[in-house]
């Protein structure tokens, strides 16, 4: 109980659309919105930087590029 009466309650404006996409995003990544800003934070004191984000397994346009490199050689491979 000794962090509940440490804690703070944050105001800050926000895009609501953006809002609602961090939701649903938080939401998957099986946390709220709360806890996913407390880890930012956190994690930023940390490191005395901003951090890396948690994200979905998306990959990104040089992933995407590596993957079709690696399957163009896989078929010429499976061809000789």
């Amino acid at each position: 109980m000794d962090k509940i009466s440490n804690t703070i309650n944050m105001s800050f404006r926000v895009d609501k659309s953006l809002k609602k996409q961090a939701d649903e995003l938080f939401k998957k990544l099986g946390m709220n919105t709360s806890v996913a800003l407390n880890m930012f934070l956190t994690q930023s004191v940390r490191e005395q930087s901003i951090p890396f984000v948690p994200s979905l397994e998306v990959p990104n346009a040089r992933l995407i590029s590596a993957m079709e490199e690696v399957e163009k050689n896989r078929e010429w491979y499976n061809q000789s």
